[in-house]
């Protein structure tokens, strides 16, 4: 214990145990366990024992669980699970069982496990600031607090205030967990803590009521009430039909850690712990956590990481950006430009435009400010830093600009030509094209190998993702750059190279053309529409395209087929988009933005336009194509074309799909990304099931090389 814990016991026989975890973090793997093992031994061992305090010395308090671990655990080794999580937990019931008080000294973050350590103490005390962050986000990793969270803190707050943090989980700093109760003191400091934990432990006249956690009172009532209570029964009736609602049933964890709260309202309180392990280990073997924990942990730490930023170029910081177009996109990037303290040069053609690009920053300020997101003063700053201009000599200096104007590329090709030049020495040129190749925008740059794709996504103040892309001449340093801006933004950046549509744009439209196809064929589209969102995407299909715009993808269609980019003859989903074209030019439906496509708007909500079953439905063969068959053809061409994105190298990784995917596009937060479903999926399984759709429906099933390639070397997409 001396090496990873260390025991500390001082003159009013307060023992401070304090953990120092190899590597960066107090991680709960096999060694923490067996140094708390040694130390609750030797503290139940004590005659004179006053008081406990668990401590770090790590910037952290304790991270959690042990993802490697937890992920490696495979179907069939439930039960091995559940031994370890109830071994984890009965160390922290001995801790409560101390006869004495037992504080946590919280100096940073305290998430999942930590929280649970922390809960399992007689009092918490945090220092204010930053640096301390508590919660239980285990349901974003398709997990349960596995260590007692689920039972401690619905027990502590009751099952309606326990609620976000488990369902959700929801994060909170120091002051909002003194507020909630889930703390009990703040310090101003980390020198603080330890003077205050052991000044409370000397203050208390009954020692014994002071080790006594609430739930072993006799008599203990949950705070709210349990079941007895009419609203909390009508909460979980509400939250388990808003759940299916929400998750199709795709995502087990919360509907795990929904029902692990309802028995804590029933049983008792050691009875509760052992279901929670339980429904613990049955979820870590599932295909649903390892996905997420692979994409949402694993693979989000090596994108953010940067390890597809270049290495060996200085960090760079962005002093002075040009924005060029004042529309959807071009307002937005101004907007989080200037939050992240940029000075932002935002043109268009005339000024009251760019004052109306201008403004949108200014409502999104407000909005932030009455959130409590944003303090007013900042918002007045970062408003001020948005210079609206008509003027090309107020570009001259910047070092980046990001061109955001309509995908036409002569239009680009002449603000490249005209305004390049203003760029600081070494200054990059950027296009938020989303569909347009770099390489064929570069060619009228001067310095091709400054010039790079940056794909933002909209609205850009709330989407995390920026897909940067590398033209054939763009230089690492230029990524580099790029990469470095997209930090400064708060953005999660994934790298691909050139290619028509990119991965992004290409991949989204894949399941849109997909249902398209079956419409045309004859399936009744409000049937395509249900069974589409029980994939697990946020909307339908149907719906989806009517928010791209059936127009904008006709018209990215015949714009790369105008370039040479494609070929008409080579659509794989003909029938589909001939369906659009007939609605577009017969019917002048072309999507939401042009008063509707598949769908009908009104004040009232909207509704799947009647004509469209009455123009394309066939009974015969909406009876022959069977519920499997149309989830499989809308989620398996989105993965087929990640996949032939990686094959090709448009992806240069992995993670930058399945990361991509996710942030970018709605891929389904289950699958953990359009690659990463099809490890789990199983490659042989993939492989027989692409061979199936590929002779019912066409050679666009047909699995990529990469997949067999990989299967033949025993390996997965990792």
């Amino acid at each position: 214990m001396t090496d990873v814990f260390e025991y500390q016991q001082d003159g009013d026989n307060i023992a401070t145990v304090t953990m120092a975890m190899p590597g960066a973090v107090n991680a709960i793997n096999d060694t923490f366990i067996a140094a708390l093992t040694s130390a609750v031994e030797r503290l139940e061992a004590e005659s004179s024992l006053a008081g406990v305090i668990f401590a770090s010395a790590k910037p952290t308090f304790v991270a959690g669980g042990d993802l490697n671990e937890l992920v490696a655990a495979q179907p069939g080794e439930e039960e091995g699970v559940f031994l370890r999580t109830q071994r984890i937990k009965s160390l922290f019931r001995r801790l409560e069982k101390l006869p004495v008080p037992v504080v946590a000294a919280i100096n940073g973050a305290a998430l999942g496990g930590g929280l649970e350590l922390a809960l399992s103490c007689n009092q918490r005390i945090a220092v204010k600031g930053r640096a301390v962050q508590v919660g239980l986000p285990e349901v974003g990793l398709g997990l349960l607090p596995g260590g007692g969270g689920i039972v401690r803190l619905t027990s502590l707050l009751g099952f309606q205030r326990a609620f976000p943090y488990l369902m959700e989980g929801k994060k909170i700093n120091a002051d909002k967990a003194l507020a909630e109760g889930i703390v009990d003191q703040l310090v101003d400091s980390v020198d603080a803590l330890l003077p205050a934990a052991k000044q409370w432990i000397l203050a208390q006249e009954d020692a014994v009521a002071a080790a006594t956690q609430p739930w072993d009172v006799r008599g203990f009532a949950l705070p709210g009430g349990n079941e007895t209570n009419p609203a909390i029964r009508q909460m979980i009736a509400l939250s388990s039909a808003g759940l299916y609602k929400k998750t199709k049933g795709r995502l087990p964890a919360p509907e795990f850690i929904l029902n692990t709260m309802v028995e804590v309202l029933r049983v008792g309180f050691d009875t509760a712990l052992t279901i929670e392990s339980r429904n613990f280990a049955q979820l870590v073997t599932r295909p649903e956590a390892k996905n997420m924990i692979n994409a949402f942990f694993f693979q989000m730490n090596q994108v953010a990481g940067g390890k597809s930023r270049p290495a060996g170029f200085d960090k760079i910081t962005v002093n002075k950006l040009g924005v060029l177009g004042g529309g959807m996109m071009g307002q937005g990037i101004a907007m989080v430009a200037a939050q992240a303290g940029i000075e932002v040069v935002l043109k268009d053609v005339t000024i009251e435009s760019a004052q109306k690009a201008k403004a949108y920053s200014e409502k999104g300020f407000a909005k932030l400010v009455q959130k409590g997101r944003m303090s007013a003063e900042a918002a007045e700053a970062a408003l001020a830093r948005i210079l609206p201009s008509i003027d090309n000599e107020d570009l001259r200096g910047c070092d980046f600009i990001i061109e955001a104007v309509f995908e036409n590329v002569e239009l680009k090709h002449q603000l490249t030509r005209d305004l390049e030049p203003l760029l600081a020495e070494g200054g990059v040129w950027a296009s938020n094209t989303s569909t347009l190749p770099i390489s064929r925008l570069a060619e009228a740059s001067a310095t091709p190998e400054n010039f790079i794709g940056m794909h933002f996504f909209s609205p850009v103040d709330r989407m995390p993702l920026l897909e940067i892309i590398c033209g054939e001449k763009t230089s690492d340093e230029t990524l580099a750059k790029a990469f470095d801006l997209a930090r400064q933004l708060r953005k999660t950046a994934i790298v691909v190279n050139d290619a028509p549509g990119f991965y992004t744009s290409r991949t989204i439209s894949t399941p849109i053309q997909e249902a398209a196809q079956l419409i045309a064929e004859g399936v009744d589209p409000a049937r395509v529409e249900n069974v589409g969102k029980r994939v697990g995407w946020p909307v339908g299909p149907l719906a989806l395209q009517d928010e791209v715009s059936q127009k904008l993808s006709l018209d990215i269609i015949d714009a790369q087929i105008s370039m040479g980019l494609r070929k008409a003859e080579d659509d794989p989903t003909p029938a589909g988009t001939a369906l659009m074209r007939r609605l577009l030019s017969e019917f002048g439906r072309g999507g939401r933005v042009h008063g509707g496509g598949y769908y009908e708007y009104s004040d009232s909500g909207k509704a799947l336009w009647p004509r469209l079953k009455e123009l394309y439905f066939d009974e015969r063969v909406n009876a022959a194509v069977s519920d499997a068959d149309i989830q499989d053809r809308l989620l398996f061409r989105p993965v087929i074309e990640s996949l032939v994105c990686l094959q090709s190298g448009v992806l240069r990784t992995v993670a930058d799909g399945n990361i991509g995917s996710l942030l970018g596009i709605g891929a389904p937060t289950w699958t953990g990304g359009y690659i990463q479903f099809v490890n789990t999926y199983g490659l042989a399984a993939f492989i027989e099931r692409c061979g199936e759709l590929a002779q019912l429906y066409g050679d666009r099933f047909k699995a990529p090389d990469i997949v067999a390639d990989k299967l033949s070397a025993g390996e997965l997409f990792n």
